[in-house]
């Protein structure tokens, strides 16, 4: 009895030495890891799992999978299914809170936003997204993941981060949602590109220097970059830096669950486990379940909707026939085209009666017309619907 109680009393002296030195009061974030499926072996995982525990004593980590050596909590299963089952498991059942893993499929509607250190500045930057499929349409897709990206940052304490949109096929019409959005009430803070003409879409650099916090994409491009900022220290041979592909997120889904990469490297390892533990402790669960709250009740919903019925409304489109105007010279251009819709707005212009060609500016997509039309085609494109800018700034 009396050495119980003296382990007891040594445990309550433990707890309140780690509270005093982590800053963290109360129970310890447990978060899980598979162990089995890496490229670069078990041992590269048990390893990052440690370094995770051993810097952040407010941690708990708990390895799932075969047996291995280590002092850290186990749950011994053989196989990646019976893994992902066991953790699955032990999620729903409270007794961790998040879990990193590989190669897990996640339901459509979930994807994972990335989180990633860049070059330029040595900022982070949360890539939105980089796993899973938010929509099988790609714009309603990518709208979704700006969504994922700002509750992400925001459950890593960014009150009010600032989101800017890649410029990939797609950029122009999810800029138009999002703005749809933004007139019905639901705040997103805008970044601007670093590049002398600004405006939401960003370029390469911004990229490389981290301009947004949150960078929407599609989310195979998001997967690509990932790959690309873990991995260009070490040649491509294994992902050393950031902090992995992140945790799935989507409507409804009450899961923390992240994602590595089978080459992801131990200290990336480390890096996502931490990354699982804040999220975590920055309430990931609720502040996702506010934020569609908000999202839907600006007509979310609808507007993803509308997405839908422009593309059939392009495919219809594209069936029709429509004979050119006699040809001009085009000098004058026209930018805010998405490259998805350029060749339906030229067709809209040659329904209006002004001759227009596609082709490829400084900034992206442009509509060319002749300089003394520039005026009446920008009427023409906004009444069929295009948020067009004024004239391309090359």
């Amino acid at each position: 009895m009396t050495e119980n109680i003296k382990g007891m009393i040594g445990k309550v002296f433990n707890d309140i030495a780690d509270a005093l030195e982590t800053g963290q009061f109360g129970e310890k974030v447990r978060v899980g890891i598979t162990v089995a499926g890496s490229e670069l072996g078990i041992d590269n995982i048990v390893k990052g799992a440690e370094m995770a525990q051993a810097r952040d004593k407010g941690i708990e980590v708990v390895l799932i999978g075969p047996k291995v050596e280590s002092n850290l909590t186990q749950y011994n299963v053989e196989g990646e299914d019976a893994q992902h089952k066991k953790m699955e498991e032990l999620l729903d059942s409270g007794q961790i809170q998040a879990c990193v893993t590989m190669h897990y499929n996640f339901p459509i509607g979930v994807s994972t936003v990335g989180r990633v250190m860049t070059p330029g500045r040595g900022r982070e930057m949360f890539l939105a997204t980089t796993t899973g499929t938010s929509s099988p349409h790609r714009v309603e897709a990518m709208v979704k993941n700006g969504i994922y990206g700002i509750i992400t940052a925001k459950a890593m304490g960014i009150e009010n981060p600032t989101v800017g949109i890649l410029n990939v096929d797609g950029a122009r019409q999810v800029e138009r949602a999002f703005k749809d959005l933004v007139s019905n009430g639901y705040e997103i803070n805008f970044t601007e590109s670093e590049r002398a003409d600004g405006g939401t879409v960003m370029r390469g650099n911004d990229l490389l220097i981290g301009t947004p916090d949150v960078m929407i994409t599609d989310t195979l491009t998001g997967n690509l970059l990932m790959k690309v900022f873990s991995s260009y220290s070490t040649g491509g041979s294994y992902e050393s830096l950031g902090f992995g592909y992140g945790p799935g997120i989507g409507e409804d889904y009450e899961r923390i669950i992240l994602i590595l990469s089978r080459a992801s490297g131990t200290p990336v390892v480390a890096n996502a486990i931490s990354y699982a533990a804040n999220l975590v402790r920055g309430k990931l669960i609720d502040i996702a379940k506010e934020e569609f709250e908000k999202a839907n009740k600006a007509g979310l919903k609808d507007i993803l909707k509308g997405l839908t019925k422009e593309t059939k409304k392009a495919e219809d489109n594209e069936d029709e026939e429509v004979e050119a105007p006699p040809a001009e010279t085009v000098t004058g251009t026209i930018s805010g085209i998405d490259i998805m819709e350029l060749e339906d707005a030229v067709r809209a212009l040659w329904k209006a009666g002004i001759y227009a060609e596609s082709g490829m500016g400084c900034t992206g997509p442009i509509v060319m017309v002749n300089e003394g039309k520039i005026n009446e085609a920008l009427k023409a494109l906004k009444a069929a619907g295009y948020d067009v800018g004024e004239a391309d700034p090359c």
